[in-house]
């Protein structure tokens, strides 16, 4: 999903940055506030960070110019929604192109409003909708990481294809084509991250219960209601 560095035309990647700016400034509100309100999540914060991290480095080859991998973004927008994982997501990239050659600093925001915007609000909304409809807590956990991770690379297909419409097909040809390669390494991906989130959201809930005392995510949708 990582877009490489210097592979979008300048005026795509200043266009990307300037629309991911105003998500960015509000989670950094939002880390804060929930910091100042929530001291005792700090550690979870950094456990979804690191979540996040390692699997999205995980990478394999795929569309030129990009790559496939897990996004890890599902845990943390469900633990403490969507705003905070956006600076998660951006610190994440950050070291990622600075450290691994994963991405690129001209192509962060193109890769910010991706992986840390469209994956996390995806995954919170397919989450309140699961839990809403009444589906078990496994369930809802395991869509939503499996189709926020879809969600990421579909909009990074969509960032591809404006970037580079086909000569014949234009836009939606373009689209057809690189989500297509996407989806032959990520459809698998995105279950298994799935089935991942899953597991480790059993563990919080299990080792960290006083952490977790009071989440949103734990509460039955009617209680919330």
């Amino acid at each position: 999903m990582h877009i490489m560095e210097g592979f979008l035309p300048l005026e795509h990647a200043l266009g990307w940055s300037v629309a991911s700016a105003p998500f960015l400034a509000y989670g950094l509100y939002a880390v804060r506030r929930d910091v100042q309100q929530h001291p005792e999540r700090r550690m979870l914060l950094g456990v979804a960070a690191a979540f996040s991290f390692l699997l999205s480095a995980l990478k394999l080859p795929s569309v030129t110019g990009s790559c496939s991998h897990p996004t890890g973004v599902g845990l943390g927008a469900l633990l403490f929604g969507p705003w905070v994982m956006v600076p998660i997501a951006f610190v994440v990239l950050l070291f990622q192109a600075l450290l691994l050659a994963h991405g690129g600093l001209t192509t962060l925001g193109a890769n910010l409003f991706a992986m840390g915007i469209v994956g996390p609000f995806c995954a919170y909304a397919v989450f309140r909708l699961a839990r809403a409809l009444g589906l078990p807590l496994v369930a809802g956990v395991f869509l939503a990481a499996c189709l926020g991770d879809l969600a990421t690379y579909l909009m990074t297909s969509v960032q591809l294809a404006w970037a580079f419409p086909d000569p014949v097909g234009g836009f939606v040809g373009s689209l057809t084509k690189f989500g297509g390669i996407f989806a032959l390494t990520q459809i698998p991906l995105a279950i298994s991250e799935g089935l991942l989130t899953v597991l480790v959201m059993n563990a919080l809930q299990r080792f960290n219960q006083e952490e977790m005392r009071g989440m949103h995510l734990l509460q039955p949708a009617k209680a919330r209601a």
